[in-house]
C-alpha cells in the first residue's frame, strides 16, 4: 500500500490513469470544443473521480470513502482534463484564426508575424 494507490500498481494505472484519465482527456477536449473555460473541465472531474473511486471499490476491493485516495484520483483527472483542454484550445485557435495565430508548441500559440 502506497501513498498514491491502495491497490496494486497495475490496477491503479488501469482504472485511474487509463480509464479515468482517458475519460478526463476526452471531457477536457469536449469542453474546449464548446469554447468553455478550463475551470469547467476541472469542476466536471469531481463526479468522474467519484466514479473512479467506485470502480476501485467495486472491482478491486479498494476503499470507497477515503478522502486521501479520492484527492489523488481527482488530482490526476484534473491534470489530464486541463491538458486535453489546453491542447484542444491551442489547435482550435490556430485552425480557426490562421491569419492571426501560428502554433508555438503543442500547448500554445503566438501572434503571426
Amino acid at each position: 500500500m502506497g501513498l498514491i494507490w491502495e491497490i496494486s500498481l497495475p490496477e491503479f494505472l488501469f482504472v485511474t490513469v487509463i480509464l479515468g484519465g482517458g475519460a478526463a482527456w476526452l471531457a477536457g477536449r469536449a469542453i474546449a470544443g464548446a469554447w468553455e473555460p478550463a475551470w469547467k473541465a476541472a469542476v466536471w472531474m469531481v463526479p468522474l473521480a467519484c466514479a473512479v473511486r467506485f470502480i476501485h471499490f467495486a472491482l478491486f476491493s479498494g476503499s470507497l470513502l477515503t478522502l486521501h485516495f479520492l484527492l489523488v484520483d481527482l488530482a490526476i483527472l484534473v491534470g489530464l482534463a486541463l491538458l486535453g483542454h489546453r491542447v484542444t484550445t491551442a489547435r482550435k485557435m490556430v485552425r480557426q484564426y490562421p491569419w492571426l495565430y501560428e502554433p508555438s508548441g503543442p500547448l500554445s500559440w503566438r501572434p503571426r508575424r
